[in-house]
């Protein structure tokens, strides 16, 4: 199988280039001037192949790389980059080669790596959340891979042998409670199942959902009271995987429906509500609302991305939504509540389940692309319906905005938005910092290399 030519590729070149090593540097480089109230670390993963694929390629498949950045809140800055060096890396590193496909064309890998690894590589790329203690890097079609404070790789966690299956790349954890809820998709039965991990880390609650067929579930929120988990019609085809064709495709004649468990009790219970198919990939928040259950997120028409190797001409542009859902009437009312297209919303994670006001979504420049790019930040204010943009500078590509909150804030947007920029001209990086509740530059860092554009991010708060 040829392997693929990473310059020409469109998800290996450009702000998808991947960074060939691993660094480690202090004393970075400060433009402006960093918060005191900001010490912690911002980490953020995303696709980076350490050799190159072979066959057709997904952004989706490339091995996790963690850029981490940690502040001392007297302006030093240090940085590290790590691959998340799961067994299938480790095994590609030894051969030298791509040993597995990917989403756009399967294939597995040797049988001597098979009977040690697995059929699929757990490239950990996609998110990361830091719960009991411990950092995980996520991939949702397989369990964890825990991290140390330094990036390296400590191995796969299954929560002390308690997890079956994997585990969605987007757990929520109950800012008052403590607790970490999550689910894993599967392409073979039971296709979901869903879990929570109580604030030290034990497994305490995970139950089967019955579902129709296989579907990428990437995202689903939670309230105080309720699990959502949205049934929509982008459906996983084994037996087209197995045969090297597209995995993944969009059927909205299957339907959608919108589904409402109470947390902590069995799958079954579950209450569904039909509704016209439509795609997310990223959900903002929810929260109850009497007995309805309100959401929001980034809404679009049809599943914005292909699994066949391409890049989609006109991708599918998402707007910000919000659903009421009342799943005891089978009732639920959309409004479109976002004018400028975006994903990778953000809110402050101590409000993740509750009624929060603000909402932060990376925005498209004026001028659209073929592909779905960012180059600044919308602030949503939820309650009054106001709206603010700000934009990083011209001819940038932007990421995910992560809140990071003010140790020392009452309010609810005290706090600063993160978020790695690259200069489109010039291939530099920098991490930009926005004061959150006016969307100001307030600095900006300068890492000792070219980042690539990734997924999802965390900030993580220093002790005390």
């Amino acid at each position: 199988m040829a392997l693929v030519e990473p310059s020409t590729h469109p998800w290996l070149s450009g702000v998808f280039a991947p960074v060939p090593d691993e660094l480690t540097s202090s004393d970075l480089r400060v433009t402006g001037a960093l918060p005191a109230g900001l010490r912690g670390a911002f980490v953020r993963n995303g696709p980076n192949p350490a050799v190159p694929p072979a066959g057709r390629y997904h952004l989706f498949d490339g091995d996790g790389m963690v850029h981490g950045l940690w502040f001392d809140g007297e302006g030093g800055v240090r940085y590290a980059n790590r691959w998340v060096r799961s067994a299938g890396l480790e095994a590609e590193l030894a051969a030298g080669h791509a040993l597995f496909g990917g989403l756009s064309e399967f294939r597995l890998p040797p049988p001597e790596v098979m009977a040690t690894v697995g059929p699929i590589k757990n490239t950990a790329n996609t998110a990361l959340v830091r719960h009991a203690g411990r950092l995980l890097a996520l991939m949702e079609a397989c369990p964890p891979i825990e991290l140390d404070d330094d990036l390296a790789t400590v191995g796969p966690y299954d929560f002390a042998g308690a997890l079956e299956g994997p585990m969605t790349a987007h757990p929520k954890v109950d800012p008052v409670t403590g607790e970490m809820v999550f689910f894993g998709y599967s392409p073979f039965p039971p296709f979901l199942r869903v879990h929570a991990a109580d604030a030290d880390g034990a497994l305490t609650w995970s139950t089967e959902v019955e579902l129709p067929t296989a579907v990428m579930m990437h995202d689903f929120v939670i309230t105080a009271t309720k699990v959502v988990i949205f049934d929509l019609p982008s459906v996983f085809d084994v037996s087209a995987m197995v045969e090297g064709r597209e995995a993944i495709r969009w059927e909205p004649e299957r339907g959608a429906r919108i589904g409402v468990l109470e947390r902590g009790a069995p799958g079954s219970s579950i209450r569904w509500v039909e509704v016209d198919p439509f795609w997310v990939f990223h959900f903002l928040n929810a929260h109850d609302d009497g007995d309805a259950v309100v959401v929001t997120g980034c809404r679009a028409e049809r599943l914005n991305t292909s699994f066949d190797g391409e890049v989609l001409a006109d991708p599918a542009r998402p707007l910000l939504h919000r659903w009421r859902i009342d799943a005891e009437r089978g009732v639920v009312a959309e409004e479109r509540i976002g004018e400028r297209s975006g994903d990778f919303p953000r809110i402050d994670d101590r409000r993740a389940g509750l009624d929060a006001r603000y909402g932060y979504v990376a925005c498209e420049p004026d001028q659209q692309g073929e592909t779905i790019g960012f180059d600044g930040v919308i602030k949503h204010d939820l309650r009054t319906g106001a709206a603010v943009r700000a934009v990083y500078g011209e001819g940038v590509s932007s990421g995910e905005p992560v809140f990071a909150p003010d140790p020392d804030g009452t309010e609810e947007d005290q706090g600063w938005l993160l978020n790695w920029v690259g200069d489109l001209a010039t291939g530099e990086s920098a991490m930009v910092v926005l004061d959150a509740g006016t969307l100001e530059e307030v600095a900006r860092v300068h890492p000792p290399r070219r980042v690539p554009f990734g997924f999802h991010g965390a900030f993580l708060p220093a002790a005390g």
